[in-house]
């Protein structure tokens, strides 16, 4: 009985260390280039871009005989419409809120620099209304996390150039928190985030209703 105790009180303990442990990512985006640095304690690791693999001398393999059957192709995902963003937020921001209020600010942004330009050239009114939406996200949305997170010195820029034919982005984002944390949001947010993930999925699983065949005027 006592051996046990002894084994409960260092699993207890190690536990506690464990959820004391300091976590943080800090990622960039410059164009297409992005670069991502997790941090565990006092170690960092460079998690993107990943090292270049060793490219080994390829040795002549026998021919191999055809296979009877094709591989099924995975589909991709689809991409998200703006319903599709506005559902998703609306199902995941009271629980993110709910679990962000339970870690009374122990999550620290620091830097918080972005800046995003809509290239409206293609198709004006549709980045004019991506404009409106990430104006609407970030006046209505920063009070909110300023309330829940340590955000020190935020930085953020909304743009619309309607002669560019992409999005310009530019952005720098370090978070710090600690395990325990970090386990505390995962629950409170999992559960409603694979909910809607798996009716995203559902939706566009759906096919599309077939158009009737126009049937030929009758001749005079």
């Amino acid at each position: 009985m006592r051996l046990f105790l002894v084994i409960l009180g260092v699993l207890i303990l190690l536990l506690f260390l464990l959820s004391r442990l300091r976590l943080g990512i800090d990622a960039a985006v410059d164009g297409k280039a992005v670069t991502v640095d997790a941090a565990v304690g006092p170690f960092r690791i460079r998690v993107l871009p990943g090292k270049p693999k060793k490219k080994k001398p390829e040795k002549e393999a026998p021919p191999k005989k055809a296979a009877k059957t094709t591989p099924k192709e995975k589909k991709p995902l689809p991409k998200p419409t703006l319903a599709d963003i506005r559902s998703a937020l609306d199902a995941l921001l009271p629980p993110l809120k709910r679990a962000l209020g339970r870690t009374r600010r122990s999550i620290r942004v620091k830097p918080l620099d972005a800046s995003v330009t809509f290239g409206g050239a293609a198709d004006p009114a549709a980045a004019a209304e991506l404009y409106g939406y990430a104006h609407m996200a970030v006046w209505t949305g920063m009070p909110v996390l300023e309330q829940l997170l340590v955000i020190p010195d935020p930085h953020i820029h909304i743009g619309i150039d309607f002669d560019a034919p992409e999005t310009a982005v530019r952005a720098r984002v370090g978070v710090t928190l600690r395990l325990g944390m970090l386990v505390s949001v995962a629950l409170g947010v999992g559960i409603p985030a694979l909910k809607w993930f798996l009716g995203f999925q559902k939706k566009h699983k759906q096919p599309q209703p077939a158009k009737e065949p126009e049937q030929a005027a009758p001749a005079a």
